[in-house]
């Protein structure tokens, strides 16, 4: 098989992401991608995730200018990194950048930007962001140097905070390791952080300019935007201190088992009214994951209307588990008004859900910090007005939106089943590095859901890698190139290998909330389990998601224990236990074929192995994923491939 034929069954794109240039200058090195470094480490441990300089337009949405005039200069003692690229906006608007970096043996690393417009230009935000990894950081120790001169001794928030919780920043120090001092300094405007896990970024932002200023904002003609971010770093070990653990990584990634423990959550897929006849075809022909939850999407101000939940209705006659419905409410009429009339429709249509989860269409947008928020009923009338609308009927409440807005508009939750939220892994970035990441910020998100609500019943999805709708602009992006761009409405890797490894990395990640219904799919279209023309897998076969999706449906309310993976960005795990058979599932995150010691959890005697890998996803395309044969306590598994290894 051809490098673009295996890159189309991994990511269902034959577009290929630029392959970044390693710099190196004695114990610093940084990825330089696309004109931004990335993965900036010291001796072998990562210090910043990112120093980037991005250009945002009216939507949030990010510029991907091409580069000219790239010179890229190493010596054995640093490196110097010299470009330009130009923006173009709307109506003919022009930004120009002049970009300058250099890297230093002793620690130091400066990125100079230049940016200038002839025409004025139109901008949320132009400038440096710079991100601090989270695993290992998030709780530490922290100097903060304001605008102002003062100095401040803090933390890094361990739990989301909703808002920034730094502002008016000049700098922010922190330790990477023992002995080892990071400097960041932000020069030429006034930089504020915030939490991006809220997004599920794993990372924390420091960014220009201050959200409680005007935006979208005009850069005037001519008028040079000049910023400096400069990297000190101090290393007081002495020359002969212990290397970092993470130096000393072997090829092999060991499994080793974990002391948490739990119940496995039920499993969902969304059904819209859009793919309601497409839906009912599939169910019809029992084609469709055999899942516990079908959650139906109701948003009358999309134009749903009574006709909505005839179908709806015979749907969940075929189903054979429980349905819920979420209804995003206009709140534009007295609330019991508007209430009893969808519950008039859904009684003619025989449609009677098993819970309802209800959120008023306006707090599906973003209210960023300086912003007015939107005129809204108070959530306790919403809810009471719900209950009294459909007496009998479980309650849920939320947000129809994501973490962010969960967290910065807390819900009265006491008359409520369960909570809810979505996630979407593209808010700020989709390279596939960046989507892999987020899942390093999804056990800080459940954990910040948990310490707001307690014990309460927890639902969350849908969770795709597309957006299904943007609270942070006026419209999702098309992306009819199936390119790898944010708040995509469409994103290739979901037909892909990508995306069977991402759906299993996440549910190991939220395990441990005690999670009671996890949506990571629709059942058919765009965000579905069944291929579309010009996939991987023929128009109608099953993606790879679909194995993923029924083989966790397969599993729900089975005893799960968590296992230990020496190096869990690359690789993750769990096993879970039912009567007669232990299952271990093991997923690949990575690009790059790796090997995984399984031989503290598995007697290969008796076991049974499948892999979902691009052999396997063609052969599998109308039916099961087959056992491959003969178990190994060493398993290879090739990019994003996942095994399941059986045990009775």
């Amino acid at each position: 098989m051809s490098d673009t034929a295996f890159a189309f069954q991994l990511y269902g794109t034959i577009l290929a992401e630029p392959v970044p240039r390693l710099l190196r200058a004695g114990k610093l090195t940084a990825q330089l991608a696309g004109g931004n470094l990335r993965t900036i480490a010291y001796d072998g441990v990562e210090v910043l995730r990112a120093i980037s300089y991005l250009v945002r337009d009216s939507d949030w949405g990010t510029y991907d200018p091409g580069l000219s005039n790239l010179v890229v200069a190493e010596s054995g003692n640093g490196f110097t990194v010299s470009y330009g690229a130009r923006c173009d906006g709307p109506n003919g608007a022009v930004l120009d950048i002049a970009a300058m970096i250099e890297g230093r043996a002793d620690g130091k690393l400066t990125f100079t930007s230049v940016a200038r417009s002839p025409t004025g230009f139109e901008t949320n935000r132009c400038g440096f962001c710079i991100l601090h990894p989270i695993v290992g950081v998030a709780g530490a120790a922290v100097t903060v140097e304001h605008v102002n001169g003062e100095i401040e001794d803090t933390k890094l928030p361990d739990l989301i905070e909703p808002w920034q919780p730094f502002e008016d920043m000049r700098a922010i120090t922190h330790n990477a390791l023992a002995g080892v001092s990071v400097e960041c300094r932000m020069e030429g405007d006034t930089f504020e952080m915030e939490d991006q896990r809220n997004w599920s970024d794993a990372s924390y932002k420091t960014y220009v300019r201050p959200l409680a200023l005007p935006w979208p904002y005009r850069i005037p003609p001519d008028e040079p935007i000049v910023q400096q971010i400069t990297l000190t770093i101090i290393d007081r070990r002495a020359s002969s201190g212990d290397r970092p653990a993470s130096a000393g990584n072997s090829a092999v990634i060991r499994l080793t088992p974990g002391t948490a423990s739990g119940t496995m959550p039920a499993i969902g897929l969304v059904i819209t009214p859009e793919e309601a006849k497409a839906s009912l075809a599939t169910l019809a022909r029992q084609d469709g994951p055999k899942v516990q939850d079908l959650l139906f999407h109701f948003d009358p101000a999309a134009g749903h209307d009574a006709a909505v939940f005839k179908g709806f209705a015979e749907i969940a006659a075929i189903h054979g588990g429980t349905t819920t419905l979420e209804f995003a409410v206009r709140c534009q009429r007295p609330l019991d008004e508007e209430m009893l009339e969808i519950a008039a429709w859904m009684r003619a249509a025989d449609f009677a859900p098993s819970a309802i989860m209800v959120c008023p269409s306006v707090d599906r947008q973003s209210t960023p910090p300086g912003s007015k928020w939107p005129d809204c009923p108070p959530l306790e009338e919403v809810y009471a007005a719900a209950l009294n609308a459909f007496p009998g009927i479980r309650l849920g409440g939320g947000m129809l939106s994501y973490f962010t807005e969960l967290n910065r508009k807390r819900v009265p939750a006491g008359n409520l089943g369960f909570i809810s939220h979505c996630t979407s892994p593209i808010v700020h970035a989709a390279d596939d590095l960046s989507v892999m990441q987020t899942l390093e910020a999804l056990p800080f998100v459940t954990r910040s859901v948990r310490a707001i609500y307690g014990d309460k019943p927890y639902r969350l999805g849908p969770s795709t890698i597309a957006m299904r709708q943007n609270p942070y602009g006026s419209r999702t992006m098309d992306n009819p190139n199936s390119s790898r761009i944010p708040m995509a409405n469409r994103d290739p890797r979901h037909t892909g290998l990508f995306a069977a490894a991402f759906a299993t990395g996440y549910i190991t990640s939220v395990l441990d909330a005690d999670i009671e219904t996890l949506t990571l799919s629709a059942l058919t279209g765009p965000f579905g389990v069944f291929a579309e023309k010009g996939e991987p897998i023929a128009e109608g076969g099953r993606r790879p998601l679909f194995h993923i999706v029924a083989g966790l449906a397969e599993l729900a309310g089975q005893q799960w224990r968590a296992v230990v993976a020496s190096h869990p960005q690359k690789v993750m795990s769990f096993r879970t236990e039912a009567k007669k058979e232990a299952t271990l599932w093991i997923v690949n995150l990575s690009d790059q074929a790796l090997t995984v010691d399984m031989s503290e959890l598995v007697n290969p005697a008796r076991a049974q192995l499948d892999v979902l890998d691009g052999d396997t996803m063609r052969k599998a395309t109308k039916s099961g994923v087959k056992s491959v044969g003969i178990v190994r306590a060493q398993l290879r598994l090739s990019p994003f491939a996942v095994a399941r290894v059986y045990t009775s």
